[in-house]
């Protein structure tokens, strides 16, 4: 597998890890931390979402360990930004978050700079 590939997927992967996640922590009615973070944090590891977010961003991990044995972190890390850029895509368009234009435009600044080292 190519290792930009690989990257892409560890990217994709790690963006459906936190969507998962945000979506089973919304799912949780009143989260209580004050009543004692073993239990706050026990209701919200066990949420199925968050397990399999959990889950998604476990795997993420062994495409990320393979595109390092293959490149230089120099180069592979910054690819990584695009994950804000995809994750703000995934809240607008699956979370029904808002999303200003000026969030938009620095989204396109982030998008430039990893085309600029992906050509180095």
């Amino acid at each position: 597998m190519p290792p930009v590939v690989s990257i892409l997927c560890a990217i994709v992967l790690g963006v459906s890890g936190q969507y998962y996640v945000k979506k089973g922590i919304n799912m949780i009615p009143d989260i209580d931390f004050a009543a004692g973070l073993h239990i706050a944090y026990a209701r919200i590891f066990f949420s199925p979402s968050v397990l399999a977010g959990i889950a998604l961003y476990f795997i993420s991990v062994f495409f990320w360990l393979y595109a390092l044995t293959k490149v230089d972190l120099s180069y592979a890390s910054p690819f990584l930004a695009l994950t804000y850029v995809l994750m703000v895509v995934v809240s607008w368009l699956f979370l029904g978050e808002t999303i200003t234009w000026l969030r938009w435009l620095g989204l396109f600044v982030v998008i430039i700079g990893v085309v600029i080292v992906s050509l180095s």
